[in-house]
């Protein structure tokens, strides 16, 4: 939070939140413009959850944009992923969701984004700094195999698949 608030001193109207994005999405009233996660919530929450969140946060016609690594090829769906910490201490471990772009295009419409595209960057190359990823999925490397691998994720808590 305090390095945003030291990049974006001067940016009127803007707001700081730091917490659970899903919590925040399912309490506020503010309809958004735009909606961005770059490696976030996007790829850190279950996207039966998240994606009608999103939908309902956001105005006709807004924006949704999003970034992650791409998935190991093969592991499909929610994956673990180990975080390292201190020496002494054992890696954190959190659930993610990992996805081929079209199997993101394909969920993404099926809860209301009709206009969802996804764009494949390339790795940055060595020794290039680079100050942030645009949004959309990213993956490098051929497609995994299609089956049951690449199964959509759960219905949501509800047991039903939900959209506007």
């Amino acid at each position: 939070m305090d390095k945003a608030r030291e990049r974006w001193p001067d940016a009127a109207g803007t707001e700081l939140h730091q917490g659970d994005a899903l919590a925040y999405l399912g309490e506020t009233s503010t309809v958004f413009d735009a909606v961005f996660s770059v490696f976030g919530v996007a790829w850190f929450t279950d996207p039966g959850a998240l994606l009608p969140a999103v939908h309902a946060n956001l105005k006709p016609g807004g924006v949704f944009a999003f970034s992650q690594r791409p998935p190991v090829e093969g592991c499909y769906g929610c994956q673990a992923s180990y975080i390292p910490r201190g020496p002494d201490e054992d890696p954190a471990i959190v659930k993610r969701w990992d996805y081929e772009p079209e199997i993101w295009c394909s969920l993404l419409k099926e809860y209301g984004f009709p206009q969802a595209t996804a764009t494949v960057l390339p790795a940055p190359r060595a020794g290039h700094a680079h100050h942030g990823h645009a949004p959309g999925p990213r993956r490098t490397g051929r497609p995994g195999p299609a089956g049951p691998s690449r199964q959509r994720p759960p219905r949501g808590r509800s047991g039903r698949r939900s959209g506007r």
